[in-house]
């Protein structure tokens, strides 16, 4: 029954769906993602702090070794002890696992898109006690998929690994006469090449686990056409649904409108309430299009990204009225205010040839 219903699961799945999903803590999320984010935290930490952070483990190294004999163990001297050690572990594994904690935030970030938090997950499920459901999903296609990924990835990294230290091989004789501290750079520099190498091959592997964790999310999610007509009925019949489309809708055309702003010739104000963006291509119109238009803080905003942008601003209350209240954006401006437009765009016209 399961698998008659997969297969009618033809359609793709609707915004609301995912959302939905999203709501209820459901993401793609792929764990090699994660784990090559926290790798490359790591990484980063070492190659910028790591002599730092090793200078103070040797440090604290000879600080206890050299009072080991002298200090005399009293219960005051035990907790300093302990108080300076606990002080020195912290210096030292702080910035690692701030690292490490910052990379894997950054990773599902990445994954969800932004910061997307859901409390449903953690609500409690039966469900998941039950041990014949949990001896099922260890022995369950996932499982054996993620078993085979895991043994692939362990695989590829090991192979990297062998061949990084088989291209070392020749450097080991020479390295009778070298001093500890030459043979200790040495090592350094192969495990951060080795580190490197590893590096480059997870985050392959990676986008590889991502594509696929995404492409079977959207699967999951696939919709049976009787499924999509009864969310279209409930959409159409739901107010707070058209409400966020509408906004959705909204800020889709605000943010086309203000990325027009810096492509106008000119922005008619009137000059503190009213905003409008005018642009004429020859070419392409037959009049000059109003690209955007506002009221109040839209039209301070649309002032300022002009600013920034040298579209300059001309002040003409009435025209900038009548441009707010009769013309939508995207549309020409009429025939009767031609002649006020284009003495406007002349002007500026003449302003850029003098610049």
């Amino acid at each position: 029954m399961a698998e008659d219903n997969k297969d009618q699961k033809t359609e793709e799945p609707s915004s609301k769906r995912i959302t939905d999903a999203q709501e209820k803590g459901n993401f793609a999320n792929s764990r090699e993602i994660t784990s090559t984010f926290i790798l490359l935290g790591s990484i980063t930490i070492f190659l910028f702090a790591g002599q730092e952070l090793t200078l103070k483990m040797i440090f604290a190294w000879h600080e206890i070794l050299s009072q080991a004999g002298s200090t005399q163990l009293s219960i005051e001297e035990s907790y300093n002890i302990f108080k300076w050690t606990l002080d020195r572990m912290f210096q030292i594994l702080a910035p690692i696992l701030l690292s490490i904690m910052l990379a894997g935030i950054i990773a599902n970030l990445f994954q969800t898109q932004g910061f997307k938090f859901s409390v449903k997950p953690l609500a409690p499920k039966w469900s998941k006690l039950n041990p014949l459901k949990g001896f099922g999903r260890m022995f369950s296609k996932n499982s054996a998929a993620e078993l085979f990924k895991s043994i692939f990835k362990i695989t590829v990294i090991s192979l990297v690994a062998y061949f990084s230290i088989m291209g070392h091989l020749e450097d080991i004789p020479p390295m009778m006469g070298y001093s500890v501290g030459q043979i200790l750079v040495f090592l350094g520099e192969v495990s951060i090449e080795i580190m490197i190498k590893v590096l480059l091959t997870l985050i392959l592997l990676a986008a590889l686990d991502f594509s696929f964790q995404k492409y079977t999310y959207i699967e999951n999610l696939r919709m049976t056409k009787q499924e999509v007509k009864d969310e279209r009925k409930e959409m159409d019949g739901n107010p707070q649904i058209k409400q966020r489309i509408r906004s959705a809708q909204y800020e889709m055309a605000r943010k086309r409108m203000m990325a027009a702003v810096p492509h106008a010739d000119v922005v008619i104000t009137n000059p503190t309430h009213i905003s409008v963006a005018i642009k004429y291509d020859a070419e392409g119109a037959s009049a000059p299009i109003v690209v955007a238009k506002g009221q109040d803080e839209m039209a301070a905003r649309i002032r300022e990204l002009a600013k920034k942008s040298d579209v300059p601003l001309v002040e003409d209350k009435p025209l900038a009225r009548v441009l707010y209240k009769t013309v939508e954006i995207g549309q020409i401006i009429p025939s009767s205010l031609y002649k006020a437009v284009a003495e406007i765009l002349a002007y500026v016209y003449r302003l850029k040839n003098r610049v």
